[in-house]
């Protein structure tokens, strides 16, 4: 059904495409299809599938990877949410990115809750997904493209910048609560196999002036509570048959899921300092349309 071989490498390849803009559930979906793995493929499209429930299980320890890397982010944040329950202001950046992030989960949780195991057994084909993989590549580009704007430019001008060196950008607490409620509605195109939750949130962010790493980092942190609570929610479905023959290879996945998305977050949050998403426009139009061309 599923080797403990299988489980690594698809856990290796989750932890990473998870952070990295290119799709973690794309390349789920396309991974196995390449490398002739049919009962995987088969079982991708399931309404009761074994895959989709390992799957979820390496996105709990992707996500808890992800709290260990921010811990210190997610202390202020915790402490700032709390004194705005006993102040009833928000006066400091942590309390307004506390309730930033609150905002801006909203959409996808409640979209995710109606609407995602339907997305997912309709559309965790190989065809569909290396399509929505093609289409991520367009939007890296298009964000790409609207970020070198002058109007993002005069956005960027009227409010304080962030105090990185390497790119002028807005500093990430001054985002409003709609634009906040704009990058949460963005993440629910990670539901569609092929687009990246990281990339599509990150555009989001860049269209709204913030630079390169401050977009990264409201997108790892917006991240982390989606990717845990829908991993919580489905967790029990491996206590019952579709985790039967396979509690062992969830774990081994797991760990090595977890090891690779705190490998892949260090390195992102030291390359968006200087760098932008342009690489994984062209690995995700490059990989869309070879898969495209494979599998129509």
């Amino acid at each position: 059904m599923l080797s403990y071989f299988q489980a690594i490498v698809i856990g290796l390849i989750q932890g990473v495409t998870e952070l990295f803009p290119i799709s973690s559930l794309g390349h789920s979906v396309l991974i196995p299809a390449w490398l002739g793995w049919d009962k995987i493929v088969g079982a991708q499209s399931a309404s009761e599938s074994f895959y989709l429930a390992f799957v979820v299980a390496l996105h709990v320890a992707t996500a808890l990877a992800l709290l260990w890397y921010f811990r210190a982010d997610w202390v202020r944040i915790v402490r700032g949410f709390l004194r705005t329950l006993r102040t009833r202001k928000l006066e400091t950046p942590d309390e307004r990115l506390a309730w930033l992030l609150i905002v801006a989960t909203i959409p996808a949780g409640l979209t995710g809750l109606a609407l995602e195991h339907a997305l997912r057994t309709l559309f965790a084909k190989p065809l569909s997904a290396a399509i929505f993989l093609t289409l991520n590549g367009v939007v890296l580009f298009a964000g790409e493209s609207v970020r070198r704007r002058a109007s993002v430019r005069a956005l960027v001008a009227d409010h304080p910048v962030s105090e990185s060196d390497a790119e002028v950008g807005r500093r990430l607490d001054t985002l409003d609560f709609k634009e906040a409620g704009v990058v949460g509605v963005a993440q629910i195109g990670a539901l569609f196999a092929g687009i990246s939750r990281s990339g599509i949130t990150m555009v989001a962010g860049l269209v709204r002036g913030l630079d390169h790493e401050d977009a990264a980092r409201f997108s790892f942190l917006l991240a982390t509570p989606i990717i845990l609570a829908a991993g919580v929610y489905k967790l029990p479905d491996l206590t019952g048959p579709l985790g039967n023959g396979i509690r062992g290879q969830v774990l081994a996945g797991s760990v090595a899921a977890g090891f690779a998305a705190y490998a892949a977050v260090r390195f992102l949050m030291r390359f968006f300092e200087t760098r932008n998403l342009m690489p994984f426009a062209i690995y995700c139009l490059v990989a869309g349309g070879i898969s495209i061309i494979r599998f129509a």
